[in-house]
């Protein structure tokens, strides 16, 4: 079935919110759990206003949750099931089975 453009270009825009190496970092990292943006700019290893448009991009895209504490503001993964895409990212890189082939095999019920 073929989605709508509105579908397509809704998926554009959170991969290319997850297309750079620190934002990857970060996804990677808030999988494990809730992080303030002080520990996620050391992480990064960039100045706060580059970690913050990072957050803000991918926040924007329905990747990230935050909140308040005080003067400081915590993020999280709004899908933790984002980390799936990953698995079969890496599939793809590592020349594993075929997409295709692991889709339906799940379909099917096999691993």
């Amino acid at each position: 079935m073929i989605r709508p453009s509105s579908v397509r270009k809704a998926r554009t825009q959170v991969l290319k919110a997850m297309a750079h190496p620190s934002r990857l970092l970060i996804l990677e990292t808030l999988a494990e759990g809730e992080r303030c943006v002080c520990d996620l700019q050391k992480l990064v290893g960039s100045d706060l206003s580059t970690v913050s448009k990072h957050l803000s991009l991918m926040r924007r895209a329905g990747l990230l949750e935050d909140r308040r504490q005080g003067l400081q503001v915590f993020y999280r993964l709004r899908v933790p099931c984002i980390m799936s895409f990953f698995a079969c990212v890496d599939a793809v890189r590592d020349e594993g089975p075929p997409v295709q082939l692991v889709v339906s095999r799940r379909r099917a019920g096999s691993p």
